[in-house]
C-alpha cells in the first residue's frame, strides 16, 4: 500500500504529537509505503521554519522524511485545486506514484475525497484503515 501525505500532516507529526505523528512512525516501521516529491519536501521545510523551527531541525526533519518515504518525480503538473495551488503537488506525487491514500487536514483536498485512484483521508481516518487491515 502507497500513501502520499500532505505537508500539514509532516507538519503537525514534527511539531506535535498525535495521529499525524502516529501515522508517520508507521511508515518508519514500513507498515506502508510512503511516497514523497521534492515540492514536497520544499513546502515542508518552509513551513518548519515560518513556526520558527531552528534551520538544523528543519533539515533534520526533511532528510528523515526523505529517509523514510519513497521519492517520485511528478510528470504532470495539475490545477485541480485552484484555491490554493500547493495542494497540486500533493495530487501530483500521489498520481505519479499510484498512491492509495492521500492523506492530509487540508479542507481542500479533503473535499474531494478522492483523486485518481487514490482516497483522500485525515491522519485519524487513516489511522483507523491501517487498524482494520491489520486484522
Amino acid at each position: 500500500m502507497r500513501a502520499t501525505f500532505d505537508t500539514n500532516v509532516y507538519v503537525s507529526a514534527f511539531l506535535a504529537s498525535g495521529a499525524a505523528r502516529r501515522a508517520l512512525l508507521l511508515a518508519e516501521e514500513g507498515a506502508f509505503a510512503l511516497q514523497v516529491s521534492q515540492p514536497i519536501l520544499d513546502e515542508t521545510a518552509e513551513v518548519l521554519a515560518r513556526f520558527d523551527v531552528a534551520p538544523e531541525d528543519v533539515q533534520d526533519a526533511v532528510s528523515g522524511i526523505d529517509r523514510v518515504a519513497q521519492r517520485v518525480v511528478p510528470h504532470v503538473e495539475l490545477d485541480a485545486v485552484p484555491q490554493d495551488r500547493d495542494d497540486n503537488a500533493i495530487l501530483e506525487c500521489a498520481l505519479a506514484s499510484k498512491s492509495d491514500y492521500i492523506v492530509t487536514s487540508d479542507k481542500h483536498l479533503l473535499r474531494l475525497k478522492r483523486y485518481g485512484g487514490a482516497d483522500i483521508l485525515t491522519p485519524s481516518a487513516f489511522l483507523v484503515l491501517l487498524r482494520q487491515l491489520e486484522r
